[in-house]
């Protein structure tokens, strides 16, 4: 499904801004006054004023263009590379989460002692930036795991720059399985899933260690997810409990492979990014708010997605990102769910389709098909590419300012009046070195992205002459350097 603003005729933003005043600290962003935002053409065909930017049928608002250092590391990003990585992983046998912990060749703890090695040597190059982590646990008895198993996540942190830290984490699972969920004695090569996602990490990480961001990137290989997400779960809830503001996380599953298995065509430049609309973690208070508000489209993980497309589906990545509004696959999960959990913003990449003769399946041949996750399936100039969208995505938020914090929507009217004409919005300035000001950003309910841009400047309250019956408003933050944060849609005050 692609995503566009929608074009409509009649009276238009900018004709309900023309001739009225935008309330707020006149402060400056590129030279437009928050008041110079009112002086609105009078019609949709009518060139924009300045201050206000009109994407009508464009994707997102002011889609972000890759820079040329991002287009370099993009570059870089190695087909062999990840195939080597996967071809690798798929040598010790199985990775199931019962498998041997301590047999130096077969069995979950090899790999694991491998992927460890891996990281160390990439964080070696990274001028003590980057830090690797073994974070074992045991996890107790439970379904699918009949005795206290330990399960280990290597957890690679570059750390950041930022007065305030903010952290994006991106994962790949490490642990494999066959038809047979228990079974983790036999062959589990686990080459799509999720020697890919792992691969995706390993490459992310090594051409990330040598730069430096203001927000903390982690890349993380987790383990138990095809028993129960058990790896991801403690994760998470580790990061929670630490007080991490974690503001986005990417979990890669199942995205080697882009040929399709139906009779339909491939679809080898097309990555679907799975992301929630209720948020799991909400409160009975938070839905009675949104059931009144129309905010089911409009939670975190959407914002995030919304954040995706506009700077990682262009022609540096060669891909489209196709968002599917459901949590994940139907009635299915993955590790990102550990993160929603936590109330934290998180999405599911995948490739296009899935092929379930070469997912979770014993390896045999039954006449004349193969069947099993190996690797001669996967495709590697497609993983590449998916590896491409996460860093740019990656980059894009770790290397602009944060979503911005505290974003209130003002609703209580003058007295004897039961409602106003006008929107109040207000915010906390964030601490983001270079932060230029703030971007107010407008769509239609039924609009899937963004479609109008007011700038306000460095200010932290803003009245738009605009009634908040008809649309949604959301807020992003705004560098120097023109890159934008994911909008922060507004709670009520």
């Amino acid at each position: 499904m692609t995503e566009h603003g929608s074009a409509r005729s009649g009276p238009t933003r900018r004709q309900a801004l023309s001739g009225a005043a935008v309330l707020g600290t006149a402060a400056t962003l590129g030279g437009t006054s928050a008041a110079g935002v009112a002086a609105a053409a009078t019609s949709r065909d009518a060139t924009p004023a300045a201050g206000v930017t009109d994407v009508t049928g464009v994707t997102g608002v002011t889609s972000q263009r890759p820079s040329r250092d991002l287009r370099e590391l993009l570059a870089q990003i190695d087909p062999e590379r990840l195939k080597a990585t996967v071809l690798k992983l798929t040598t010790f046998g199985t990775r199931h989460t019962l498998s041997s912990q301590t047999d130096p060749a077969r069995g979950i703890g090899a790999a694991t002692d491998w992927v460890a090695a891996q990281l160390e040597a990439i964080a070696a190059a990274s001028g003590g930036r980057m830090t690797v982590q073994r974070q074992t646990f045991v996890q107790p008895v439970a379904s699918r795991i009949p005795v206290p198993t330990p399960i280990t996540n290597v957890i690679a942190t570059l750390k950041g720059t930022a007065a305030t830290e903010r952290v994006y984490v991106v994962t790949g699972h490490l642990d494999s399985r066959v038809t047979d969920v228990m079974n983790f004695t036999s062959d589990a090569p686990g080459a799509d899933d999720d020697g890919s996602g792992v691969a995706a990490v390993l490459e992310m990480a090594r051409l990330f260690a040598t730069r430096g961001f203001p927000g903390t990137l982690v890349f993380a290989t987790v383990a138990g997810e095809e028993q129960g997400l058990y790896g991801s779960a403690y994760m998470a809830a580790q990061m929670k409990q630490a007080g991490a503001d974690v503001q986005g996380m990417f979990s890669n599953d199942i995205v080697g492979a882009s040929s399709a298995w139906d009779g339909t065509p491939p679809s080898p430049h097309t990555v679907r990014l799975f992301v929630e609309g209720v948020p799991t973690s909400e409160t009975a208070a938070q839905a009675a708010i949104r059931q009144e508000v129309g905010g089911e489209n409009d939670g975190p993980s959407r914002q995030l997605a919304r954040f995706a497309r506009d700077v990682a589906a262009n022609d540096a990545t060669d891909m489209d990102i196709r968002v599917i509004w459901r949590r994940d696959r139907y009635l299915r999960g993955s590790d990102h769910i550990s993160f929603l959990e936590q109330a934290y913003p998180a999405g599911r990449f995948t490739e296009p389709r899935e092929n379930f003769d070469h997912e979770h399946q014993d390896t045999r041949v039954v006449d004349g098909v193969q069947f099993g996750d190996l690797a001669e399936f996967c495709d590697f100039d497609y993983l590449a590419r998916v590896t491409r969208v996460n860093a740019a995505t990656l980059w894009s938020l770790a290397a602009g300012p944060g979503t911005p914090k505290g974003v209130t929507i003002l609703t209580t009217p003058p007295a004897g009046f039961s409602g106003i004409n006008t929107t109040t919005l207000t915010w906390t300035r964030g601490d983001d070195a270079g932060l230029a000001g703030y971007e107010v950003v407008l769509r239609e309910t039924t609009a899937a992205a963004w479609t109008e841009v007011l700038p306000v400047g460095d200010v932290t309250t803003v009245t738009l002459p605009i009634a908040k019956d008809n649309v949604q408003f959301g807020l992003r933050a705004v560098g120097v350097d023109g890159m934008r944060s994911p909008v922060a849609f507004p709670v009520v005050g």
